[in-house]
């Protein structure tokens, strides 16, 4: 199971993203100061960093820095709200991997993260953690492909994402608000329709037994 270190001090943000990573199998670590990421990364073994510039204490390309000075060779992406191209060529050239600008949307970051950790860890790819099933429906996670009783079943990355969900907690109920969460991030209000929208378009492509509704409570695909 990979470990994500999340250096970031607006605890909105490192909860919506330490909530969306955990749902979809990773641990995670979170620090709000600078310092705190440098002793962590160093002190224990994680396999991706997740840092905010705008760390206080440390500013985050001055972690950057020191990481990469003290041989700390774990992938790190930004995660800022700063968008000058500067700050962007300042933290690659200081050895940052990625770089996602605030706001984001929880689907790219979750791309992000696994190509990254792909990179920095090739043996994952063969790991049979990259293919998730759910009776006859199988996803893979490094094609990013579907099948449904092995048909290709062709699925934008929203639809993948939120298949992938439902597969990773099958047989529990997910309201909106969770779905919202994991699926759409903190950009989208609670009351919004769209994951209606999105079950719609899933059980015409996969099946309408595949997702059922549980009244007053949200949606479950049974294992």
């Amino acid at each position: 199971m990979s470990r994500i270190l999340i250096a970031e001090d607006e605890l909105r943000v490192a909860t919506f993203v330490e909530k969306g990573l955990k749902a979809n199998g990773f641990t995670t670590a979170i620090v709000p100061t600078g310092h705190e990421a440098i002793l962590l990364a160093l002190d224990d073994t994680f396999d991706l960093i997740l840092l905010d510039l705008g760390l206080p204490g440390k500013d985050g390309l001055l972690v950057i820095e020191e990481l990469r000075g003290q041989g700390c060779s774990t992938p790190i992406i930004i995660l800022t709200a700063r968008d000058d191209v500067q700050d962007k060529v300042n933290g690659f050239e200081l050895g940052a991997d990625d770089y996602v600008t605030k706001p984001f949307r929880f689907e790219e970051l979750l791309a992000r993260v696994r190509t990254r950790i792909r990179t920095y860890r090739p043996l994952q790819s063969d790991s049979q953690d990259c293919v998730l099933s759910c009776g006859e429906l199988v996803l893979d996670l490094r094609t990013r492909l579907a099948t449904i009783s092995d048909r290709p079943v062709e699925l934008s990355s929203r639809e993948f994402t939120l298949v992938e969900t439902f597969i990773r907690h099958s047989n529990q109920v997910m309201s909106r608000e969770q779905l919202l969460d994991h699926v759409w991030g903190y950009d989208y209000a609670p009351g919004s329709n769209v994951v209606d929208v999105y079950v719609g378009y899933l059980r015409k492509k996969l099946g309408a037994h595949l997702i059922e509704t549980v009244r007053g409570m949200g949606y479950r695909m049974p294992s």
